[in-house]
């Protein structure tokens, strides 16, 4: 049956929208049909007819045409061609508007975001980080040819297919020895499940040890997304108070002794954000508390590779694997485009780490994975890791040398024996808000003050990444700052 007139559509076709053709039409014709001007049964042009008087190629209308029979909205029969769907309910669904802004409010309820929005880089602004490296210094053409080696590997092997969610066996062989070796851990395959970065591995941590009724212990100046990290699993986050030397240890038994608790998160090797090493005696009287309270720590080493100083101690992990959970990241040491973390602790807990894994995430991603694990059996990250310590420590001493000129009469700073950044504890807390709140219209981004602050009692800072710029560029930044907080610009 063919139509007498012509088809003239309310919605016009934009080839300028994002949304191919086909589907702009499939949604003009559902809105035909919606308001009514299609009703069931009623015919519609040929695809030829159709594609002529819109000016579209003839499978662009084809294309339309079954995505709107597979949804049910038309049908076909013989010689009658394709027409409206005779047996469509009253009312049937609302289209997607095409032309409407793709800011919509969803009609249905979902867990909203924090009220501080997630931190992305910023255009063209100067960045000072928390502490990340500076990824122009990897020769990009070694990690092409260590991509190209892993591909060819893995399909001599058929290995391209779906794999084991503890990750590629190749890297984590590889981490046994980098572990055994650098940080005196005992580990093997069974103990290691690698992950995308280091805050998934928090993430699938704190997943695991979450309980009803349960809380878990952070210091009151801390890494906010781990936070997030075991709130989102369900567990209150209790504040744990800090000392000039870290964490008040008698803090934590007393709040061992009040709740039932499953975890502690910590960062001893380079407390975050105030840079701190914990002692040993402090580390030996956390694990006898573990042990004593049945609660797991959760040791974050983001940085324990960047050593610019005195011999670092070894993790927590390397003599109390039995109460340790241990993060460790490769994205720092290498770049971290390659979110590559991973989790060690008894093979139990990986067991249970791997299923997490399989239904987030399915499994790692092998070919990235392989090609890190070349890296380091080639020597590559050991030669690299030499190179950007050395252009690291002469950033951080010029950062410390300018924080040091500026900031004398606002702040006082920590020099880093270690890691990527350094600690500036504001006394001027004036100050502190002048720069908060003049920093983006100065064309400078950091994380606020508050992102690391767990309660009301502690120290208001700012921590400040010396590696992923040039020293000029963050000298340059630290004088705007300053100014800003002097109340000169």
């Amino acid at each position: 049956m063919r139509r007498p007139w012509n088809l003239v559509l309310q919605h016009k076709l934009d080839p300028d929208l994002a949304s191919p053709l086909y589907l702009q039409l499939v949604h003009a014709l559902i809105h035909e049909i919606e308001r009514g001007r299609l009703r069931p049964g009623s015919p519609l042009p040929s695809t030829r007819d159709l594609a002529g008087e819109l000016g579209l190629n003839r499978k662009t209308v084809l294309s339309a045409y079954e995505e709107l029979v597979s949804q049910g909205w038309l049908e076909t029969s013989g010689r009658r061609g394709t027409m409206v769907a005779t047996n469509l309910p009253d009312g049937p669904p609302r289209a997607i508007d095409i032309q409407a802004p793709i800011d919509r409010a969803p009609i249905y309820r979902f867990a909203p975001p924090p009220e501080r929005p997630i931190a992305v880089p910023s255009g063209r602004r100067i960045k000072l980080d928390e502490g990340s490296p500076d990824g122009s210094l990897f020769p990009p053409e070694v990690l092409a040819r260590a991509y190209r080696t892993a591909a060819l590997f893995s399909a001599r092997r058929q290995q391209l297919g779906y794999g084991d969610p503890r990750g590629s066996e190749k890297l984590r062989e590889s981490l046994v020895t980098m572990l055994r070796e650098e940080r005196g851990m005992v580990a093997d395959a069974e103990t290691i499940c690698i992950t995308r970065g280091s805050q998934m591995a928090i993430s699938i941590a704190a997943r695991l040890l979450a309980r009803p009724g349960a809380v878990a212990l952070a210091e009151s100046l801390t890494y906010e997304p781990a936070v997030a990290a075991l709130r989102g699993a369900g567990m209150p986050v209790l504040p744990v108070g800090m000392g000039p030397d870290g964490i008040d240890v008698d803090a934590v038994e007393h709040a061992c002794r009040r709740h039932t608790v499953a975890a502690l998160f910590l960062t001893p090797h380079h407390q975050f954000p105030t840079t701190i090493s914990l002692e040993p005696q402090k580390r030996l009287r956390l694990i006898d508390l573990a042990r004593q309270f049945g609660f797991a720590i959760i040791e974050d080493d983001y940085d324990h590779e960047f050593r610019l100083g005195s011999q670092p101690l070894l993790p927590m992990a390397a003599y109390a694997p039995d109460v340790v959970i241990y993060v460790g990241s490769l994205s720092k040491l290498l770049l971290p485009a390659l979110r590559v973390g991973y989790l060690v602790a008894p093979a139990q807990v990986i067991a249970s780490a791997a299923h997490l894994v399989s239904v987030s995430d399915g499994m790692g991603n092998r070919l990235t994975e392989d090609a890190v694990a070349m890296l380091i059996e080639e020597g590559e990250v050991r030669r690299h890791l030499r190179k950007a310590t050395r252009i690291y420590a002469e950033r951080r001493d010029v950062l410390a040398q300018a924080v040091n000129e500026q900031f004398a009469d606002m702040a006082s700073a920590r020099l880093p024996e270690g890691g990527l950044a350094m600690w500036l504890e504001f006394h001027d807390l004036a100050a502190l808000r002048a720069i908060e709140a003049g920093a983006e219209g100065a064309g400078i981004s950091f994380a606020p003050s508050e992102s690391y602050r767990l309660d009301d009692t502690a120290s208001y800072g700012l921590r400040l990444g010396f590696a992923s710029h040039r020293s000029d560029r963050a000298v340059e930044a630290v004088g705007i700052l300053a100014r800003i907080g002097r109340g000169e610009g």
